[in-house]
């Protein structure tokens, strides 16, 4: 799948917003604390990841209630559905100097009678873009820091009208952002996520 630049500016997928608040003394912090065990920018990024996928549960994997989107909200709350980890992983990718896009995937859920949008990033290293899912592993989920081919939580089922969005978004996208922003908890936000995107 080719990706595409929702912004020609790649200076736009370093930037700091509400959501991916990688200005935050907390952001900076962990990006430190990271940065300090790694080599290279490559060994960093791994780090990230590894640490939002392990260390912040999935909120419907843990139980938590409690609905985090901004990524310094996920850090400290260490809680978070997959569009709150990506916000996380992104602030501390861009902290330090790493591109880094949010990407979406239809998927089906409950035997394929239901449909919802997940959230994950792409990192640019090498001159291109690789998708990359911090969800968080689970039985049946085994999602790999990878340059070298996808390794990601789900793979969509053509067949079925599940589908890899290719657009690279600086920001979140707005339908995504307005139910986390008003979901009083996380059963509310299970119930009201798009279960597709407008590009």
């Amino acid at each position: 799948m080719q990706l595409i630049q929702q912004n020609p500016d790649l200076s736009a997928y370093l930037a700091a917003d509400e959501v991916i608040d990688h200005h935050h003394p907390l952001v900076r912090e962990t990006a430190a604390r990271l940065a300090k065990g790694a080599a290279d920018s490559y060994s960093y990024a791994q780090a990230a990841f590894e640490y939002v996928r392990d260390e912040i549960p999935h909120s419907a994997d843990s139980g938590d209630m409690r609905v985090a989107w901004r990524a310094s909200d996920v850090l400290e709350q260490r809680n978070g559905i997959c569009h709150a980890k990506s916000h996380a992983l992104a602030a501390l990718l861009r902290a330090e100097d790493i591109p880094t896009a949010l990407c979406y995937q239809r998927l089906a859920y409950d035997a394929g009678t239901g449909w919802c949008v997940h959230g994950l990033i792409a990192v640019r290293f090498r001159g291109a873009w690789h998708r990359q899912d911090p969800r968080g592993n689970k039985p049946g989920v085994d999602a790999q820091f990878s340059l070298d081919g996808e390794r990601l939580a789900w793979v969509p089922d053509a067949k079925s009208s599940e589908m890899d969005y290719p657009v690279l978004f600086d920001v979140p996208h707005r339908s995504v952002m307005d139910i986390l922003r008003s979901a009083p908890d996380r059963p509310y936000l299970w119930e009201n996520l798009p279960d597709s995107l407008t590009l």
